[in-house]
Protein backbone atom coordinates (compact mmCIF):
# COMPACT_ATOMS: atom_id res chain seq x y z
CA UNK A 1 0.00 0.00 0.00
CA UNK A 2 1.19 3.36 -0.92
CA UNK A 3 0.46 6.12 1.62
CA UNK A 4 1.79 9.99 0.66
CA UNK A 5 2.56 12.59 3.76
CA UNK A 6 -0.46 14.71 2.72
CA UNK A 7 -3.17 14.05 -0.47
CA UNK A 8 -4.71 17.34 -1.06
CA UNK A 9 -7.06 16.04 -4.04
CA UNK A 10 -8.92 13.73 -1.18
CA UNK A 11 -9.55 16.98 0.95
CA UNK A 12 -10.46 18.71 -2.67
CA UNK A 13 -12.83 15.86 -3.46
CA UNK A 14 -14.91 15.91 -0.69
CA UNK A 15 -16.32 19.61 -1.74
CA UNK A 16 -14.97 19.41 -5.64
CA UNK A 17 -18.82 20.43 -6.89
CA UNK A 18 -18.77 23.73 -4.67
CA UNK A 19 -14.93 24.52 -5.57
CA UNK A 20 -15.48 24.26 -9.48
CA UNK A 21 -18.96 26.21 -8.59
CA UNK A 22 -16.99 29.36 -7.58
CA UNK A 23 -14.16 28.78 -9.74
CA UNK A 24 -16.44 29.43 -12.76
CA UNK A 25 -18.40 32.44 -10.74
CA UNK A 26 -15.39 33.96 -9.98
CA UNK A 27 -14.14 33.86 -13.83
CA UNK A 28 -17.44 34.74 -14.84
CA UNK A 29 -17.70 37.67 -13.33
CA UNK A 30 -14.82 40.02 -14.67
CA UNK A 31 -13.40 41.57 -11.66
CA UNK A 32 -10.15 39.11 -9.97
CA UNK A 33 -8.09 42.20 -8.13
CA UNK A 34 -9.74 43.10 -5.07
CA UNK A 35 -13.51 42.82 -5.60
CA UNK A 36 -16.58 41.23 -3.81
CA UNK A 37 -14.98 37.87 -2.42
CA UNK A 38 -12.16 39.28 -0.77
CA UNK A 39 -14.27 41.79 0.94
CA UNK A 40 -16.23 39.10 1.75
CA UNK A 41 -13.71 36.55 2.75
CA UNK A 42 -12.30 39.18 5.50
CA UNK A 43 -15.43 39.51 6.79
CA UNK A 44 -15.63 36.13 7.50
CA UNK A 45 -12.21 35.05 8.20
CA UNK A 46 -12.61 38.27 11.16
CA UNK A 47 -15.26 36.43 12.28
CA UNK A 48 -14.44 33.37 12.57
CA UNK A 49 -11.06 34.28 14.27
CA UNK A 50 -12.85 36.52 16.63
CA UNK A 51 -11.05 39.46 15.31
CA UNK A 52 -12.67 42.68 14.01
CA UNK A 53 -10.59 43.25 10.88
CA UNK A 54 -8.99 41.17 8.70
CA UNK A 55 -6.87 42.37 5.65
CA UNK A 56 -6.20 39.81 2.61
CA UNK A 57 -2.35 39.65 1.23
CA UNK A 58 -0.72 37.41 -1.20
CA UNK A 59 1.38 35.03 1.13
CA UNK A 60 1.95 33.76 5.01
CA UNK A 61 5.39 36.02 4.29
CA UNK A 62 4.04 39.12 2.90
CA UNK A 63 1.34 39.18 6.25
CA UNK A 64 5.06 38.71 8.09
CA UNK A 65 6.83 41.28 6.77
CA UNK A 66 3.51 43.96 6.67
CA UNK A 67 3.07 43.23 10.53
CA UNK A 68 6.61 44.05 11.39
CA UNK A 69 6.29 46.97 9.21
CA UNK A 70 3.48 48.16 10.28
CA UNK A 71 4.50 47.93 14.09
CA UNK A 72 7.75 49.93 13.17
CA UNK A 73 10.59 47.17 13.41
CA UNK A 74 13.62 48.40 11.93
CA UNK A 75 17.28 48.53 11.18
CA UNK A 76 18.81 47.63 14.96
CA UNK A 77 15.56 46.49 16.41
CA UNK A 78 15.34 42.96 17.79
CA UNK A 79 11.93 40.38 17.66
CA UNK A 80 12.05 37.43 20.11
CA UNK A 81 11.48 34.42 17.72
CA UNK A 82 11.30 30.93 17.99
CA UNK A 83 14.78 28.67 17.24
CA UNK A 84 12.90 25.94 15.54
CA UNK A 85 10.03 27.41 13.65
CA UNK A 86 10.26 27.99 9.35
CA UNK A 87 12.62 30.11 8.01
CA UNK A 88 9.83 32.27 7.11
CA UNK A 89 9.16 33.55 10.73
CA UNK A 90 12.74 35.26 10.67
CA UNK A 91 12.40 36.70 6.82
CA UNK A 92 9.54 38.50 8.26
CA UNK A 93 11.88 40.22 10.73
CA UNK A 94 15.04 41.26 8.82
CA UNK A 95 13.33 42.22 5.72
CA UNK A 96 12.55 44.83 7.64
CA UNK A 97 16.33 45.47 8.87
CA UNK A 98 15.00 44.04 12.20
CA UNK A 99 17.24 40.89 14.17
CA UNK A 100 15.65 38.07 15.08
CA UNK A 101 16.34 36.76 18.40
CA UNK A 102 16.23 33.35 18.88
CA UNK A 103 14.71 31.01 21.57
CA UNK A 104 14.46 27.88 22.58
CA UNK A 105 11.39 25.07 22.23
CA UNK A 106 9.86 24.17 24.91
CA UNK A 107 8.49 20.01 25.09
CA UNK A 108 5.77 20.91 23.16
CA UNK A 109 7.87 22.25 20.49
CA UNK A 110 6.49 25.86 20.73
CA UNK A 111 8.37 28.91 21.71
CA UNK A 112 9.36 28.59 25.46
CA UNK A 113 7.50 31.65 27.22
CA UNK A 114 10.11 31.02 29.77
CA UNK A 115 13.07 31.60 28.14
CA UNK A 116 11.66 35.05 26.76
CA UNK A 117 12.87 37.36 29.18
CA UNK A 118 16.56 36.53 29.42
CA UNK A 119 17.04 37.23 25.90
CA UNK A 120 15.00 40.94 26.06
CA UNK A 121 17.56 44.04 25.77
CA UNK A 122 17.05 47.50 25.19
CA UNK A 123 16.44 47.03 21.88
CA UNK A 124 13.84 44.35 21.83
CA UNK A 125 10.53 45.53 19.82
CA UNK A 126 7.96 42.50 19.80
CA UNK A 127 7.50 38.85 20.74
CA UNK A 128 6.51 36.41 17.33
CA UNK A 129 4.46 33.38 18.56
CA UNK A 130 4.30 30.52 16.43
CA UNK A 131 1.66 28.21 16.96
CA UNK A 132 3.48 25.12 15.22
CA UNK A 133 2.04 22.65 13.74
CA UNK A 134 -1.45 23.35 15.19
CA UNK A 135 -1.46 24.18 18.56
CA UNK A 136 -1.05 27.65 20.34
CA UNK A 137 2.11 28.83 22.62
CA UNK A 138 1.64 29.53 26.00
CA UNK A 139 0.01 33.27 25.04
CA UNK A 140 -1.01 33.99 28.65
CA UNK A 141 2.58 34.25 29.83
CA UNK A 142 3.99 35.83 26.76
CA UNK A 143 1.33 38.20 27.03
CA UNK A 144 2.25 39.23 30.56
CA UNK A 145 6.15 39.69 29.56
CA UNK A 146 5.01 41.65 26.41
CA UNK A 147 2.95 43.94 28.56
CA UNK A 148 5.63 44.07 31.78
CA UNK A 149 8.39 44.92 28.67
CA UNK A 150 5.91 46.94 26.36
CA UNK A 151 6.36 44.60 23.97
CA UNK A 152 4.20 44.02 20.44
CA UNK A 153 2.96 40.70 20.25
CA UNK A 154 2.97 39.17 16.90
CA UNK A 155 1.13 35.61 16.11
CA UNK A 156 1.93 33.61 13.25
CA UNK A 157 -1.03 31.34 12.86
CA UNK A 158 0.29 29.81 9.57
CA UNK A 159 -0.31 26.32 11.11
CA UNK A 160 -3.33 27.25 13.61
CA UNK A 161 -6.64 27.81 11.37
CA UNK A 162 -9.39 27.00 14.36
CA UNK A 163 -6.61 26.86 17.15
CA UNK A 164 -7.72 27.90 20.53
CA UNK A 165 -5.63 29.35 23.96
CA UNK A 166 -7.92 29.10 27.01
CA UNK A 167 -11.04 28.89 24.65
CA UNK A 168 -10.33 32.28 22.41
CA UNK A 169 -9.21 32.05 18.75
CA UNK A 170 -5.61 32.78 18.01
CA UNK A 171 -4.62 35.97 15.20
CA UNK A 172 -6.64 37.86 17.92
CA UNK A 173 -4.77 37.44 21.42
CA UNK A 174 -1.83 39.25 20.21
CA UNK A 175 -1.45 43.15 18.03
CA UNK A 176 -1.63 41.14 14.90
CA UNK A 177 -2.18 37.58 13.64
CA UNK A 178 -0.20 36.68 10.23
CA UNK A 179 -1.95 33.48 8.29
CA UNK A 180 -1.36 31.56 5.29
CA UNK A 181 -3.43 30.28 3.08
CA UNK A 182 -0.61 27.70 1.37
CA UNK A 183 -2.67 24.43 -0.26
CA UNK A 184 -1.18 22.17 2.88
CA UNK A 185 -2.68 24.42 5.55
CA UNK A 186 -5.87 23.55 7.08
CA UNK A 187 -7.52 26.43 5.74
CA UNK A 188 -5.61 25.97 2.48
CA UNK A 189 -6.38 27.75 -0.56
CA UNK A 190 -5.19 26.24 -4.64
CA UNK A 191 -2.27 28.74 -4.73
CA UNK A 192 -0.71 31.31 -2.21
CA UNK A 193 -2.34 33.22 -0.03
CA UNK A 194 -2.59 35.05 3.30
CA UNK A 195 -3.98 37.80 5.77
CA UNK A 196 -3.34 39.85 8.63
CA UNK A 197 -6.20 39.79 11.33
CA UNK A 198 -6.06 42.11 14.25
CA UNK A 199 -8.48 44.42 16.67
CA UNK A 200 -6.56 47.50 15.74
CA UNK A 201 -8.75 49.61 12.95
CA UNK A 202 -5.51 51.66 12.39
CA UNK A 203 -3.16 48.54 11.61
CA UNK A 204 -6.24 47.54 9.32
CA UNK A 205 -5.89 50.41 7.42
CA UNK A 206 -2.05 50.36 7.47
CA UNK A 207 -2.16 47.11 6.33
CA UNK A 208 -4.71 47.74 3.04
CA UNK A 209 -2.28 50.85 1.98
CA UNK A 210 0.95 48.59 2.07
CA UNK A 211 -0.46 45.53 0.14
CA UNK A 212 -1.98 47.88 -2.68
CA UNK A 213 1.51 49.92 -3.81
CA UNK A 214 0.81 52.49 -1.26
CA UNK A 215 -2.15 53.39 -1.94
CA UNK A 216 -5.81 54.03 -0.74
CA UNK A 217 -7.56 54.03 -3.70
CA UNK A 218 -7.24 51.26 -6.01
CA UNK A 219 -5.20 53.11 -8.78
CA UNK A 220 -2.31 55.48 -8.99
CA UNK A 221 -2.59 57.50 -5.79
CA UNK A 222 0.31 56.31 -3.84
CA UNK A 223 0.73 57.69 -0.55
CA UNK A 224 3.91 55.47 0.77
CA UNK A 225 5.94 53.24 -0.76
CA UNK A 226 4.09 50.13 -0.27
CA UNK A 227 4.12 46.54 -2.23
CA UNK A 228 2.14 44.34 -4.19
CA UNK A 229 0.62 41.83 -2.21
CA UNK A 230 -3.09 40.99 -2.38
CA UNK A 231 -5.18 38.02 -2.14
CA UNK A 232 -7.17 37.30 -5.50
CA UNK A 233 -10.50 36.88 -6.28
CA UNK A 234 -9.69 33.42 -7.24
CA UNK A 235 -8.32 32.38 -4.17
CA UNK A 236 -10.86 34.53 -1.69
CA UNK A 237 -14.05 33.04 -3.52
CA UNK A 238 -12.15 29.57 -2.76
CA UNK A 239 -11.20 30.01 0.94
CA UNK A 240 -15.14 31.06 1.16
CA UNK A 241 -15.85 27.53 0.41
CA UNK A 242 -13.26 25.91 2.43
CA UNK A 243 -13.88 27.86 5.61
CA UNK A 244 -17.45 26.80 6.03
CA UNK A 245 -16.33 23.42 6.40
CA UNK A 246 -13.06 24.16 8.81
CA UNK A 247 -14.24 23.05 11.94
CA UNK A 248 -15.56 19.46 10.62
CA UNK A 249 -12.11 19.35 8.31
CA UNK A 250 -9.91 20.21 11.89
CA UNK A 251 -12.64 16.91 13.79
CA UNK A 252 -11.25 14.92 11.16
CA UNK A 253 -7.62 15.46 11.42
CA UNK A 254 -8.19 15.41 15.51
CA UNK A 255 -9.67 11.78 15.19
CA UNK A 256 -6.80 10.42 12.97
CA UNK A 257 -4.56 11.86 15.14
CA UNK A 258 -6.33 10.61 18.34
CA UNK A 259 -6.31 6.93 16.55
CA UNK A 260 -2.57 7.94 16.52
CA UNK A 261 -2.22 8.71 20.18
CA UNK A 262 -4.01 5.40 21.41
CA UNK A 263 -2.29 2.67 19.22
CA UNK A 264 1.10 3.64 18.26
CA UNK A 265 3.04 2.02 21.40
CA UNK A 266 6.80 1.74 19.79
CA UNK A 267 9.09 2.73 22.20
CA UNK A 268 11.23 4.22 19.64
CA UNK A 269 8.40 6.86 18.87
CA UNK A 270 7.61 10.27 21.37
CA UNK A 271 4.28 11.59 20.21
CA UNK A 272 3.97 15.59 20.59
CA UNK A 273 1.90 16.01 23.54
CA UNK A 274 -1.10 18.67 23.73
CA UNK A 275 0.00 21.86 25.77
CA UNK A 276 -2.83 22.02 28.51
CA UNK A 277 -5.09 25.40 27.73
CA UNK A 278 -5.00 24.61 23.92
CA UNK A 279 -6.85 22.64 21.54
CA UNK A 280 -4.74 21.38 18.55
CA UNK A 281 -5.93 21.12 14.72
CA UNK A 282 -2.75 18.85 14.05
CA UNK A 283 -1.49 20.77 10.91
CA UNK A 284 0.84 17.91 11.27
CA UNK A 285 1.33 14.76 13.46
CA UNK A 286 4.43 15.33 14.86
CA UNK A 287 6.53 12.56 17.06
CA UNK A 288 10.41 12.70 17.56
CA UNK A 289 12.41 9.54 17.63
CA UNK A 290 16.27 8.81 18.54
CA UNK A 291 15.94 6.86 15.55
CA UNK A 292 14.97 9.52 12.87
CA UNK A 293 16.66 8.67 10.05
CA UNK A 294 16.01 4.95 10.40
CA UNK A 295 12.48 5.12 10.43
CA UNK A 296 11.82 7.73 8.04
CA UNK A 297 13.79 5.28 5.81
CA UNK A 298 12.25 2.12 7.13
CA UNK A 299 8.29 3.97 6.21
CA UNK A 300 9.63 5.16 2.77
CA UNK A 301 10.68 1.33 1.89
CA UNK A 302 7.30 0.16 2.99
CA UNK A 303 6.01 2.98 0.56
CA UNK A 304 4.58 5.45 3.41
CA UNK A 305 6.03 9.28 2.87
CA UNK A 306 6.61 11.62 5.86
CA UNK A 307 8.30 15.01 6.26
CA UNK A 308 10.53 16.48 8.39
CA UNK A 309 9.81 19.82 10.25
CA UNK A 310 12.23 21.19 9.85
CA UNK A 311 15.97 19.44 9.23
CA UNK A 312 17.99 22.94 9.55
CA UNK A 313 17.09 25.13 11.94
CA UNK A 314 17.31 28.79 10.67
CA UNK A 315 20.19 29.83 12.94
CA UNK A 316 22.04 27.43 10.65
CA UNK A 317 20.90 28.35 7.63
CA UNK A 318 22.80 29.94 5.33
CA UNK A 319 20.87 32.95 4.91
CA UNK A 320 21.57 33.88 8.35
CA UNK A 321 25.13 32.87 8.38
CA UNK A 322 25.77 36.60 9.23
CA UNK A 323 24.17 36.38 12.42
CA UNK A 324 27.07 34.73 13.95
CA UNK A 325 25.25 31.59 15.14
CA UNK A 326 26.90 28.37 14.94
CA UNK A 327 26.29 24.59 15.95
CA UNK A 328 25.88 24.16 19.41
CA UNK A 329 24.30 27.55 20.48
CA UNK A 330 20.76 26.71 20.23
CA UNK A 331 20.73 22.68 21.32
CA UNK A 332 17.79 22.19 22.12
CA UNK A 333 16.38 23.12 18.44
CA UNK A 334 19.18 21.24 17.25
CA UNK A 335 18.11 18.40 18.95
CA UNK A 336 14.23 18.47 17.71
CA UNK A 337 15.67 19.12 13.96
CA UNK A 338 17.35 15.42 14.05
CA UNK A 339 14.36 14.25 16.02
CA UNK A 340 11.05 15.63 14.53
CA UNK A 341 8.76 13.56 11.59
CA UNK A 342 5.51 14.17 10.28
CA UNK A 343 3.28 11.19 10.00
CA UNK A 344 1.01 11.11 7.22
CA UNK A 345 -1.93 13.45 8.30
CA UNK A 346 -4.86 14.34 6.18
CA UNK A 347 -8.52 14.87 5.55
CA UNK A 348 -10.00 11.84 3.45
CA UNK A 349 -7.48 9.34 5.05
CA UNK A 350 -9.01 5.64 5.01
CA UNK A 351 -9.01 3.82 8.59
CA UNK A 352 -7.19 0.74 6.06
CA UNK A 353 -4.56 3.39 5.46
CA UNK A 354 -3.84 4.27 8.93
CA UNK A 355 -3.90 0.66 10.01
CA UNK A 356 -1.33 0.41 7.60
CA UNK A 357 1.10 3.09 8.76
CA UNK A 358 0.35 2.33 12.55
CA UNK A 359 1.32 -1.55 11.87
CA UNK A 360 4.38 -0.21 10.31
CA UNK A 361 5.34 2.02 13.08
CA UNK A 362 4.88 -0.69 15.92
CA UNK A 363 6.91 -3.11 13.77
CA UNK A 364 9.64 -1.02 13.56
CA UNK A 365 12.68 -2.15 15.56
Amino acid sequence: MKIAANDLKRQHDLHAEEYNAKAVEVLDSGWYILGKEVKEFEKEFAEYTESKYCVGCASGLDALQIAFRVIGVHEGDEVIVCSNAYIACDMGVTLNGGTPVMVEPDEYDNLDAEKIEERITDRTKAILAVHLYGQSCNMTRIMEIAKKYDLKVIEDCAQAHGTTWNGRKVGSIGDIGCWSFYPTKNLGGFGDGGALTTNNETYAEEFRVIRNYGSKKLHYENDIIGMNSRLDELQAGLLRVKLKYLDELNEERMKIAARYDREVSNPHIRPLQTRPGSNNIYHQYVIHSDRRDELMNYLKENEIGTIIHYPIPPHLQKAYAYLGYKEGDLPIAERYAKEVLSLPMYNGMTQEEQTYVIEKLNSFK
